[in-house]
């Protein structure tokens, strides 16, 4: 996995805003109507609580767990960071990440000089002081198999482990998810699921037995005020039954979108990578030069994700957007400017 130059995410770019922007995981139905209005109404000329203590019990409460075990994050990437420091100033030497996953593990390990490990059902890394799974994991939005593993046996000395549950509440497949392993963290980004990404806000849940020390000192690590006005308002929208139904009602939205999205693939000669529970999915397009063909659809308003920094050179990961993009995306893969590299 390539980290040296720079994170590599979808979404805006250089070029601005894609009219059909599929290299994201955010929900398409979104912006969710409750969630932005708790945003128009957050009062931004105020600090937050800097100990969130309200915000933390809502959290709690949604969760069925002690406030005391709610850690507010500036974001996903953020607590990656701040836990990856954690660790290392704990005695890790290395971490285990995801064969595929998202670059920001291996980035936070790097910069605290920590050997990263590719995580593996069954593998032992005696130095690895943290270890990530994803489920369901991106890009290819299948289960996470490490997580077997964690069920059956606690930690080996020590070790923390985080479960990424960034994609857990856009599950479409209707099977349930695994157990959340009991010495597990779980980091939850409700930003996703609400189609407001652009909100920076997250927050982690300890496990039960985890020392009160252990919490302080990774909020000593932390910034003032990791999350201002409006990743409090987004947080506490989460938790309100009006959000969570009107999540419920979407994910129906998605699964149509999807089979559709996946049939209009493989009608462009598109293999699509099977097995994916989430509202993405990964494709192999027919063409020989893929940034090529990348480039040509960014400049027709067309954003896909290239899969070459998650170690799947050749691939795309599709977010599931409405029939119009689809049909967008369509007509700018006829359009004839690059067929001459088609396969």
């Amino acid at each position: 996995m390539d980290v040296t130059h720079g994170p590599l995410h979808g979404g805006p770019d250089a070029l601005g805003v894609p009219l059909h922007d599929f290299s994201t995981n955010s929900n398409a139905c979104g912006p969710c109507p409750d969630a932005l209005e708790a945003l128009r109404s957050a009062d931004a000329t105020r600090y937050p609580d800097p100990a969130y203590t309200a915000l933390r019990e809502r959290l709690g409460a949604f969760h069925g767990v002690a406030p005391a075990r709610i850690v507010i994050a500036g974001s996903a990437s953020e607590f990656i960071h701040r836990i990856t420091a954690f660790a290392a100033r704990h005695g890790a030497r290395a971490v285990a990440v995801p064969m595929h996953g998202y670059g920001d593990y291996a980035r936070a390990a790097n910069a605290w000089g920590l050997e990263v490990v590719p995580a593996a059902p069954g593998a032992s890394h005696e130095a690895a002081g943290l270890h990530w799974a994803c489920d369901p994991s991106s890009p290819l939005g299948t289960p996470d198999p490490v997580l077997a593993g964690w069920s059956r046996s606690a930690a080996d000395d020590g070790a923390l482990r985080v479960l990424d549950c960034a994609y857990a509440p856009l599950r479409l497949n209707g099977t349930a998810a695994a157990p959340m392993p009991a010495d597990a963290w779980q980091l939850w980004t409700p930003n996703k699921a609400l189609g407001l990404t652009g909100v920076r806000a997250a927050y982690a849940i300890a496990p039960k037995a985890q020392p009160p020390q252990d919490l302080a000192a990774l909020q000593s690590l932390a910034p003032s005020w990791p999350t201002g006005a409006h990743g409090v308002a987004l947080l506490s929208s989460w938790t309100a039954p009006c959000t969570q139904q009107w999540l419920h009602g979407s994910l129906d939205t998605l699964r149509a979108w999807k089979a559709q999205q996946q049939v209009l693939c493989e009608s462009l000669g598109w293999t699509v990578s099977p097995g994916s529970l989430a509202n993405y999915f990964v494709a192999r397009p027919a063409v020989n030069d893929l940034p090529a063909a990348l480039a040509s659809l960014r400049e027709d308003g067309i954003k896909l994700r290239d899969c070459a920094s998650f170690g799947l050179p050749g691939q795309v990961r599709l977010g599931v957007l409405p029939l119009q993009s689809q049909q967008a995306l369509r007509r700018a893969w006829h359009g004839g400017r690059w067929t001459a590299s088609l396969r």
